[in-house]
């Protein structure tokens, strides 16, 4: 167990009927806020009015900013801080997932700089200040309403960079699980693999030998997250599995998993962005692909990390009996088997993501590797994680 401080201001209102306090807690903030959604969902839901009303109650003025698409972009962004600064606002409510909430981050910090709000992702500038945001979660995926990172897409540049910074908090989350019921079954499982990709990011890429605690924290959120996304699949409005879900989920990606594991890093993200940056594709459906081809890589050097996974997640196919090599393969099949039968793809070829791509994805790729300083990963590594995936 390695040196840690964890440290998480976000206050978190969990349960039912928890939205009726969002007036309330932007209020202790600001009178004056910019809405950042999604595109027709919650005005269809009901749940635009909802929040208005709420809002309305503690006579806070509203201006929308709608429209913020499933891989958020940074025009979109941009048109936000705008917006902030045309109309003086002190605060921004996020409603949506985890691409609404990173969002009103990045319009959050970007609103009081005169510099361009793409220099915080590619590390010319840091963060000094943010105004106050305030989340209504309505997917459980990106655990972006309890911890301090983003990510965004520059259209023009090609490239999706995440960027992290302990001014980045949201000062409230409300998470009622009933908001999610409506949740499509392809976005619902979408979310639970992205949940479950933050929690293997710490336990494959960790160093340290005996970190006992941290392990079983994330073997039980990974069996959590599978658990209770086959019980929503099956049964939409089920709040307990709603509820076991979205929790997970907001704690996969918190600061409390990758405590105590010393240098950690987001290789299978690191990748991913290139797929969404470049084919548009769905951040969980493009994680389903490559999670599995990147275990194969990693096979050689963290064979026995891959076996107990299998024995965790997997123990009543993966046994002790099983040698640890036999172990390991058979627990990045069955991942990758669990991926497609929640109706993910698992390869290249069912995003429609040609082969000869490779060599592009893998130098759209290598601009994030460098930003994330993880310099084990060349043109080579990439392109032979790639091929795996295919």
């Amino acid at each position: 167990m390695q040196n840690f401080v964890f440290h998480n201001p976000t206050k978190i209102l969990f349960g039912k009927n928890t939205l009726s306090s969002l007036g309330t807690e932007t209020a202790a903030f600001s009178k004056r806020v910019l809405l950042v959604y999604g595109r027709n969902s919650i005005k269809k839901t009901g749940l635009y009015d909802r929040v208005i009303e709420s809002l309305a109650h503690e006579k806070i003025e509203v201006v929308d900013h709608a429209g913020v698409s499933p891989n958020p972009l940074v025009s979109h962004v941009r048109e936000g801080i705008a917006k902030v600064k045309e109309c003086d606002l002190g605060a921004i409510v996020a409603v949506g997932g985890g691409s609404v909430i990173d969002s009103a981050k990045a319009i959050a910090a970007g609103a009081l700089v005169a510099h361009d709000v793409w220099k915080f992702f590619i590390g010319k500038k840091t963060i000094k200040a943010t105004l106050p945001v305030i989340t209504v979660l309505t997917l459980a995926a990106a655990g972006s309403e309890m911890n301090s990172g983003m990510v965004l897409t520059n259209e023009k540049t090609v490239e999706k960079f995440g960027f992290g910074h302990r001014l980045l908090y949201p000062k409230t989350s409300i998470l009622d699980p009933e908001l999610t019921f409506t949740v499509p079954p392809d976005y619902t499982a979408y979310g639970a693999i992205d949940a479950i990709s933050h929690v293997l990011e710490f336990y494959m890429t960790t160093q340290d030998p005996d970190t006992q605690v941290q392990d079983r924290i994330m073997e039980g959120l990974l069996i959590n997250c599978m658990e209770n996304c086959e019980r929503c699949l099956d049964k939409p409005d089920d709040y307990s599995a709603r509820a076991n879900l979205m929790w997970a989920a907001t704690l996969a990606l918190n600061g409390l998993t990758a405590a105590g594991l010393g240098r950690v890093g987001f290789p299978m993200h690191m990748i991913e962005h290139s797929l969404s940056a470049l084919y548009n594709v769905p951040h969980g459906a493009g994680l389903s692909v490559i999670i599995p081809g990147w275990l194969t890589w990693a096979l050689p050097h963290r064979k026995k990390r891959i076996a107990r996974l299998g024995r965790q997640i997997f123990p009543e196919t993966i046994t002790n009996e099983l040698s640890t090599t036999a172990a390991a393969g058979q627990t990045i099949a069955l991942l990758r088997d669990w991926f497609a039968a929640q109706h993910s793809p698992v390869s290249l070829s069912e995003l429609d993501i040609p082969i000869t791509d490779i060599p592009h994805i893998a130098q759209n790729s290598l601009q994030l590797a460098r930003v994330w300083r993880l310099k084990e990963y060349g043109q080579h590594e990439i392109e032979t994680i790639l091929t795996l995936c295919k």
